[in-house]
């Protein structure tokens, strides 16, 4: 059934099946899937116990979860060995397509997240610094480009890349957005914090979404700038800033409802500042 759903809605490539967690390992060794969906119950070894032999061959894939157990104790073991989604028993054709839609999504996050640290690193051999610039620096001029500076979040934004920087983040275990926005409520020494964290949500998904449309009209008139090639690729979901481009072009008076991603934006504007001050 799953792979039916796979196949039809062209979700990905079946690489391997297997009866029981004992007779997955070697096949998954072999083939080095990018995801390895796996039951919870299974004979010889049940799911958790075969996340752990694979994990510790050096097996580097994401693991999806497929149970009708549910409780918070199994939930918590699972998510420790490092379970990224659960599709639950009886299968629902739109739960394992919209799974693996997000799994998809991150592989092209981790994918452009590298290129622009190999980009990056290529630059920064390439070029000698004649003078350290400051975090506050390094993220103006990223902001610029984007044609955000000055707009209400802007501030905001400056901030959160200085406390991930000063927090040493490393990017595999990049903070909860919630954990951000409560870190700089505090530093703005703000009375109710909780409000003052909503605000702040507020505020970035607002000058996010003004990035994305300034992103989109340049992408309307020439696609091939070098702003729009760097930055709409890499800060937002491209089928949204395609959206806007469509929307732009044909001078909608009723523009539909645009996804901001600020999780995405956030990462990478951290992982590019952080590149550029070291």
């Amino acid at each position: 059934m799953l792979k039916k759903i796979i196949v039809d809605g062209e979700l990905g490539i079946v690489v391997g099946e297997a009866e029981n967690g004992e007779e997955s390992i070697s096949g998954i060794l072999t083939t080095e899937p990018d995801v390895v969906l796996i039951d919870f119950l299974m004979p010889e070894l049940d799911g958790l116990e075969t996340i752990e032999q694979l994990k510790s061959k050096g097996f580097e894939g994401q693991f999806i979860m497929i149970s009708q157990v549910v409780n918070k104790e199994m939930v918590g073991e699972a998510y420790i060995k490092g379970i990224e989604f659960f599709i639950h028993k009886p299968i629902n054709r739109v739960e394992v397509q919209s799974i693996l839609t997000k799994t998809a999504e991150q592989f092209q996050l981790k994918d452009s997240l590298l290129a622009i640290k190999d980009s990056l690193a290529n630059i920064v051999s390439l070029k000698p610094v004649l003078k350290k610039q400051s975090i506050r620096e390094v993220v103006t001029s990223k902001l610029s480009d984007m044609g955000i500076l000055g707009e209400v979040g802007s501030n905001d934004l400056i901030s959160i890349v200085e406390i991930l920087i000063q927090q040493s983040n490393p990017l595999n275990t990049f903070p909860p957005l919630k954990g951000l926005y409560e870190s700089l409520a505090v530093k703005q020494d703000a009375r109710d914090v909780k409000k003052e964290m909503k605000a702040i949500e507020q505020r970035l998904r607002r000058t996010i979404l003004l990035a994305m449309q300034h992103m989109a009209t340049i992408g309307a008139i020439d696609y091939t700038t070098t702003e729009f090639e760097h930055y709409a690729p890499r800060y937002f979901d491209f089928q949204e800033i395609r959206k806007l481009t469509i929307e732009i072009g044909e001078n909608r008076t009723n523009p539909s409802k645009i996804k901001v991603n600020i999780k995405k934006f956030l990462q990478v504007l951290y992982l590019e500042v952080l590149e550029s001050y070291k």
